[in-house]
């Protein structure tokens, strides 16, 4: 990815946040106890997958990876996100923009077909459970693991290619916390209208059928928990797959309202309001709803705990 020589652009401010002192000092907070929270929740998470050998299964192999992205995600966007608000350190230079901008997609990319693979480890798990170990083996769920990140990088590639070719000449204020796809672009004194329509397609097509897989695989899992004879059951069941389809449709939802469409219908306060949703929000709830309600979980993070 070789930067144009006409663009004249070497660094960019970041004005997403506010200027007030009382305002940035609170702000300042706020995020720092979340990113300290969603730190603290998904490496607890890593570690309990990781050191316990009765979570040495193909669900919580995928919820460590899982933990693994939430907690890169935040960490690429809210550590500048926080020097902003404490230092009033606006500049981020072009290249820095650029890793930032590459490492988001990658991370949310990746994280987009991994919940797909997720819920279609859940399907075989509810709904064909006999033969759940056998189609499900870690030979395979390895391979589709890294098919994920191996997705979620050539994606990253593909869009950073043709954000970062653009030529930038003299607007350098990216209207976000972070560098992103529609701010950046916006700034461009070139044509984007044919790049545009590539990063909607590529975009809509893998986030499309990735939320395609992942619901219609919850919509198999519901059909098997409405015919379950114990009531008991199927409470908990819906109880558990209502909690992980609420955070996949956040995130789903936020993520495909953000990148696929037009960058001239960017508004910036709102897409602020949405990209904290499912930059900084997500990763914070999903230890929440996928771990740590889980009985396994919680008696590993107990051993782990004694252990200490």
């Amino acid at each position: 990815m070789k930067r144009d020589n006409l663009s004249t652009v070497s660094e960019f401010f970041l004005i997403g946040l506010s200027d007030a002192p009382q305002v940035r000092f609170l702000l300042f907070v706020l995020f720092l106890t979340i990113y300290l929270a969603t730190m603290a929740g998904n490496i607890t998470i890593l570690i309990a997958v990781s050191t316990d050998t009765r979570l040495h299964n193909p669900m919580y192999f995928f919820l460590g990876n899982l933990s693994l992205l939430d907690i890169l995600c935040p960490t690429i966007t809210v550590p500048k996100m926080l020097g902003v608000l404490l230092f009033e350190n606006k500049v981020i230079s072009f290249k820095g923009c650029l890793f930032q901008l590459f490492s988001l997609i990658d991370v949310v990319g990746t994280e987009i077909f991994l919940l797909a693979v997720m819920a279609y480890d859940r399907y075989v798990a509810v709904c064909h459970p006999l033969k759940y170990l056998n189609i499900m083996s870690m030979k395979l769920c390895a391979h589709l693991a890294i098919g994920t990140w191996v997705a979620g990088f050539f994606n990253s590639v593909l869009h950073t290619s043709l954000i970062f070719t653009l030529v930038f000449c003299d607007s350098n204020q990216v209207d976000q916390y972070y560098c992103d796809i529609p701010p950046v672009l916006g700034l461009s004194c070139s044509s984007t209208q044919s790049r545009e329509l590539v990063i909607l397609a590529v975009a809509g097509v893998l986030g499309s059928g990735a939320f395609v897989v992942t619901l219609i695989s919850y919509l198999y899992i519901l059909l098997a928990i409405l015919s379950m004879n114990s009531s008991e059951s199927r409470h908990k069941a819906f109880s558990t797959c209502g909690s992980h389809l609420t955070v996949v449709c956040l995130f789903y939802g936020t993520t495909i309202c953000t990148y696929v469409r037009p960058s001239s219908t960017y508004s910036p306060q709102p897409d602020r309001i949405v990209s904290m949703l499912y930059g900084i929000l997500t990763p914070l709830l999903n230890p929440i709803i996928y771990s740590l309600r889980n009985k396994e979980v919680r008696c590993a993070l107990r051993r782990m705990i004694s252990q200490v």
